[in-house]
């Protein structure tokens, strides 16, 4: 059982300075790249490149997800921000599966690498990610599509540390081939780190149950009320990575006055609100009109 974190805003001025800085590190390393000759530092500027539009994207996304309910999208705009993480987690594999590639061309036909440049712009696209990280980390911890953000800088910043020490490598013992192995090592961690965003924000459009809502505790802990004879068909879902959502049929032991009834509904409600952290309850309170009990109604 967990509270939610939906009150809890990001910092809007942490993803804008995260933007400036990542558009800045991008250039610094297309130019240090192209005229290294190093593929490392060419990957590092296309990570970086996507960190920037990623961290847009999620700028833009909150904005939005903030705007007002209306009759057409009675729910908000709050996908937005779940369909821009799992977009971003998408363009960072499709991008680490290209690098894959133009690697495996490198290690074909090795080329020399100017160490001494991409030593001193990998430094530089170093500091700026570990700010990007430090500003971001708080939020990532509540917010998804944050943390997609995140998660591109991070993974980026152990990049950077990675050519680095390819760079000193490279200088000292002449192995070119650190450059792209460190190209397929970078893309390995990200794709990892980054299937996990996939897999959550997949299951949220398929507004599966979070995992850590406990159905049958929920099911039983309601059922424990003096006038609740059975809870059934019960749905939980998530509209964001932290606004979670509930409903579900709740049968009275006896014919209450609608006074009464609506007393024990707010008595359910205080339950899932206070040991489950679930505020957007909707309960259903009957006396013996459904035929069907089960506790997922697997008709809808």
């Amino acid at each position: 059982m967990s509270q939610g974190h939906h009150n809890i805003k990001p910092n809007k001025k942490n993803l804008f300075i995260s933007v400036l800085l990542n558009a800045v590190i991008t250039a610094a390393e297309f130019i240090g790249g192209i005229l290294s000759n190093s593929l490392a530092l060419i990957s590092d500027a296309v990570h970086n490149l996507s960190d920037t539009l990623a961290i847009i994207i999620s700028y833009i996304a909150m904005l939005a997800g903030n705007k007002k309910s209306n009759v057409k999208k009675t729910f908000g705009y709050k996908r937005i921000e779940i369909l821009a993480a799992l977009f971003n987690a998408v363009v960072l594999i499709a991008i680490s599966l290209y690098l894959f590639y133009e690697a495996y061309k490198r290690f074909l036909n090795p080329e020399p690498i100017g160490t001494k440049l991409m030593f001193i712009v990998a430094t530089i696209g170093l500091a700026g990610n570990l700010i990007s990280v430090l500003l971001l980390h708080k939020d990532s911890s509540h917010n998804l599509n944050v943390k997609a953000a995140y998660l591109h800088l991070l993974g980026d910043t152990l990049s950077s540390v990675g050519v680095i020490m390819g760079s000193v490598l490279i200088y000292f013992y002449n192995i070119s081939w650190v450059d792209p192995l460190l190209t397929i090592i970078i893309g390995i961690i990200i794709i990892r780190g980054t299937w996990g965003i996939i897999k959550e924000t997949t299951e949220i459009l398929m507004q599966a149950s979070p995992e850590n809502l406990d159905i049958p505790e929920i099911k039983k802990q309601l059922e424990n009320h003096p006038e609740i004879k059975n809870v059934h068909h019960i749905h939980s879902w998530r509209l964001s990575d932290n606004i979670i959502h509930f409903q579900c049929h709740a049968e009275l032991k006896n014919n209450l006055k609608i006074e009464d009834a609506d007393k024990v509904r707010i008595e359910l409600e205080n339950i899932l609100q206070n040991d489950f952290g679930i505020d957007h309850v909707t309960i259903q309170i009957e006396l013996d009109s459904c035929s069907e009990k089960s506790t997922i109604n697997k008709g809808l």
